[in-house]
């Protein structure tokens, strides 16, 4: 079958599960899933999505999400939004609502939404990570170029090519401000295009001309943090001319204060601020994995995979993005990608501890090259997580391959990547130090290594009570009422063998980016 063939037919398997076109709200997709907006969420069927062999799994949040993997998703969500418009142009004419609809509909609706994804302070954490993860796959192109120029430069080859590559490493991230202030404004509700051109003041040339708080501003000055704040300021001005200006003069009036009060803010306020903020974040960093990289590693690595789980990761986004804009690359997130290695490694313990439960090692035997690459759903929802202690495993051997990453830091061997999104054996292309490429591939390698013989040890001896494998290690299914007890849902039979046989796990092998970040480790 024809790739896009089998794009448009995985689509077509999830639409109905979906409840149908006219179910879809709303579609989008980070690095590893599909998120849709749904009107009815008692019309999906979850069990048979998690039994499309192309799908690793389902995570309800503020959107409905089907993991799919990197690369999946990207070719997969084109095909779904086509067949969702084809199918509302074909449906017939809906009969009138009547009361009991929509007070079921609500009920339905409030039935999705629960307290803890619906804290201030976790929207606003789901606000920044939608600001900064569709820039992702550019911050990965232009990192694998950039890698491959300083590689290239390096040997001395192709030197009438290099200055090419060296534009096109570096043309994004001179423009990164731009792009962050459009994608702020969109999502704090204000015109987008607006936005862009608050944050452009920040990398204009023309600021080095200007005097602020006693200093000559730079261009970049605050990078993605003044931006950020840049177009946040912008969207309130916006508002404010909304509410004030007449409708007749809206048009003139409302674009020209916009630019001017949150511009003038920017330079003579927001660009200081936010240029020394972005220096203390570098500085304290360095200092940080400098002075204690092994201890801080060790706690970074293993706590992770918690902070994904309560969504948290996301106050890293801005934090990583800075470090590249500065430093040319983040040294947080390959000891944050050590978390993977220790899931991968307590995955392998588990398949040699329950070597008669057939259901859990097809499982395993099917999410570990995702794994592998970074992508830790399939494990996490299918695996650690539903058994319990082997997720607190998993963190241990995070924990010892953040550790060892981070004490090659403390002795001056810096490890960073040069884009954010991708994790596992798929960081290897983005990675960088201050002592070359080889050291840096063979750090970062040793510290995979570490994770994965951590985290199966872990788990080997200290990952299952008696009573746990008592009562997994047999050959029957478990009853679904013993796996809840146990901390979560137990995939079931049915998909378990589906997702065995199918490609689900190969088709995810592709590089791409994030998301939920979530659970992308």
């Amino acid at each position: 079958m024809a790739t896009e063939d089998k794009n448009r037919a995985t689509a077509a398997a999830i639409l109905p599960l979906v409840g149908g076109a006219a179910n879809v709200s709303s579609i989008a997709h980070c690095m590893t899933r599909l998120r849709l907006g749904l009107h009815d969420r008692s019309l999906v069927d979850d069990e048979a999505l998690k039994a499309l062999p192309a799908v690793m799994g389902v995570v309800e949040d503020d959107t409905y999400q089907i993991v799919l993997g990197p690369g999946t998703v990207a070719r997969v969500t084109p095909e779904f939004e086509q067949l969702v418009e084809e199918g509302r142009e074909t449906a017939p004419p809906q009969a009138a609502v009547s009361s009991d609809d929509l007070a079921a509909q609500g009920a339905a609706i409030k039935a999705q939404q629960k307290a803890k994804n619906a804290t201030p302070f976790k929207l606003f954490l789901r606000k920044i990570a939608n600001i900064f993860v569709p820039l992702i796959p550019a911050l990965i192109g232009c990192g694998i170029i950039a890698g491959l120029n300083g590689l290239l430069v390096n040997l001395g080859w192709l030197p009438a090519v290099t200055p090419a590559l060296a534009a096109m490493a570096s043309g994004f991230m001179a423009l990164i401000a731009v792009f962050v202030g459009y994608n702020t404004a969109k999502e704090f509700g204000g015109t987008p295009i607006l936005g862009g051109a608050v944050a452009a003041i920040i990398v204009f040339p023309g600021v080095a001309n200007i005097d602020a708080f006693g200093q000559t501003l730079s261009p970049g000055q605050g990078g993605v943090l003044g931006a950020l704040g840049a177009a946040v300021l912008a969207v309130y001005v916006e508002k404010w001319c909304r509410r004030w200006v007449p409708e007749a003069l809206d048009v003139l009036v409302t674009p020209t204060l916009t630019v001017l009060i949150s511009g003038l803010a920017t330079i003579f306020g927001l660009m200081y601020v936010a240029g020394e903020i972005s220096s203390a974040i570098g500085t304290f960093a360095d200092w940080l994995l400098s002075n204690g990289g092994a201890g801080a590693g060790f706690v970074l690595g293993g706590l992770f995979l918690p902070l994904v789980m309560l969504g948290l990761h996301q106050a890293l986004i801005p934090i990583h993005t800075t470090l590249i804009e500065q430093q040319g690359y983040t040294v947080l997130l390959p000891i944050l990608a050590m978390a993977g290695a220790g899931q991968v490694g307590a995955a392998m313990a588990v398949y040699f501890r329950l070597p008669r439960n057939e259901s859990i090692r097809r499982t395993i035997k099917s999410a570990l090259p995702a794994g592998l690459l970074g992508v830790g759903e399939p494990l996490i929802y299918g695996v650690s997580l539903p058994l319990g202690r082997p997720f607190i495993t998993a963190c241990v051997g995070g924990a010892f391959g953040g550790g060892f990453v981070g004490l090659f830091n403390q002795l001056g061997d810096t490890v960073g990547s040069t884009a954010i999104g991708p994790s596992g054996w798929a960081l290897f292309p983005l990675l960088d130090g201050n002592h070359g490429l080889g050291s840096t591939i063979a750090i970062y390698g040793a510290g995979l290594l570490v994770g994965y013989v951590a985290g199966f040890l872990a788990t080997y001896f200290f990952g299952f009570s008696k009573g746990l494998l008592t009562e997994f290690n047999v050959s029957q299914e478990p009853a679904p009422s013993t796996v809840a007890a146990k901390g979560g849902p137990h995939p079931t039979p049915d998909a378990d063998r589906d997702r065995a046989d199918g490609p689900g796990s190969t088709d995810s092998a592709g590089p791409d980016s994030p998301e939920k970040a979530p659970a992308r480790v």
